[in-house]
Order: C-alpha cells, then sequence, then structure tokens
C-alpha cells in the first residue's frame, strides 16, 4: 500500500506559546491536492509509563487530581522526559520510585503511543514491572499522589465500565493483560 497521497508538505512555521510543558505551534502546509491550510501543534518532548505488578497479582495505582478535566483520576505511574534524547527506560525507573516509592527487578517494554496525534507529537513510552521493592515517595513539591495496589482483574473491568477514564492507564493495563496472557 501506497500511503505517499496522504502527506502534507510543511512549508513553514513559528512557536506561538513556550511553556514548561508544552510548546504550541503554528505551521503552514501544502495538503495531497496542492491547497495551502494551517496546522496548530503541540510539541512534547515524550514521556514514559508502567504497569507495575507485585508478586501477588495487585497493580500499584495512583490517584491524582487533573486540573484541566477538574476530577480525580485513576492512573499508573508515569512522567514526562527531562529531555527527548533521555534513556526512557531510566526515566520510568525515577518516575516509578518518586510516585510510587517502588523499584523493580524486571522491565517489559510494551512500545509506544500517540494520545492525542491530531495536534501533538507527544509519545508515551508504556512499560510493566515486576519484582517490585517499596521504599519511599520521593513527589515533586507541586505533586499529590496517593498510591493504592489493586487487583488487576478489577482494574480491567474498572476500564471496562469507564471507572479509569485516562487513556494511556487504560492502554498500558489492557495491553499489559494481553501480554501477560500470552505469556501464561
Amino acid at each position: 500500500m501506497n500511503d505517499n497521497n496522504l502527506r502534507e508538505k510543511r512549508i513553514d512555521g513559528s512557536e506561538v506559546f513556550s511553556g514548561k510543558l508544552l510548546h504550541v505551534f503554528h505551521d503552514r502546509v501544502i495538503l495531497p491536492n496542492g491547497h495551502e491550510t494551517g496546522r496548530d501543534l503541540i510539541r512534547h518532548v515524550g514521556a514514559v509509563c508502567v504497569v507495575p505488578i507485585t508478586d501477588d497479582g495487585n497493580v500499584i495505582m495512583e490517584r491524582q487530581y487533573r486540573y484541566p478535566v477538574d476530577e480525580i483520576l485513576w492512573e499508573i505511574p508515569a512522567g514526562k522526559l527531562d529531555s527527548k534524547s533521555e534513556d526512557k527506560l531510566e526515566a520510568v525507573k525515577r518516575e516509578l520510585r518518586e510516585e510510587t516509592g517502588f523499584t523493580a527487578r524486571e522491565w517489559i517494554d510494551l512500545g509506544f503511543l500517540y494520545p492525542t496525534p491530531a495536534y501533538s507529537d507527544e509519545a508515551i513510552q508504556i512499560y510493566i514491572a515486576k519484582g517490585l521493592e517499596k521504599g519511599e515517595q520521593d513527589l515533586d513539591d507541586d505533586e499529590f499522589i496517593n498510591v493504592e495496589q489493586i487487583k488487576f482483574e478489577s482494574l480491567i473491568e474498572m476500564v471496562m465500565n469507564g471507572e479509569i477514564a485516562d487513556a494511556k492507564t487504560q492502554l498500558a493495563l489492557l495491553k499489559a493483560k494481553l501480554y501477560l496472557d500470552k505469556k501464561a
């Protein structure tokens, strides 16, 4: 299959906002039909997330308030990279330890996802962590996270019942479940 007839070509662009987390750009592009149009997009350094599974089959989950949606959400541990070149495995190890206090002996890479490719280039690398050992949380001054252990099967039900609304958490839990069921 040749998809070259779908590709847009960037003419030029400029940054219209630069923040701590996001960088917003307005680009001019040529569409496959030759017409010119604008594209607004967010450039993001990237992120990592992890499904940390205890020896007895629980998953370490977080409860965190998310200002944009004004809700407290169930999420797996995750965080942004410090730079585009940061080693993703080292970043996810850091995020797991800082947010939950846990470290892991075994790491399984499940690939990545684009959470919002219509307007952002953010890519989130997904991992499973096993062989967990409990330590102390090391949260940033602006982070407030409650950590709980929940049975994996219960989490899958929560995803399917709409109780877990975070996209990366839904996808990572379902991918991890399928991966582990194939290995069993």
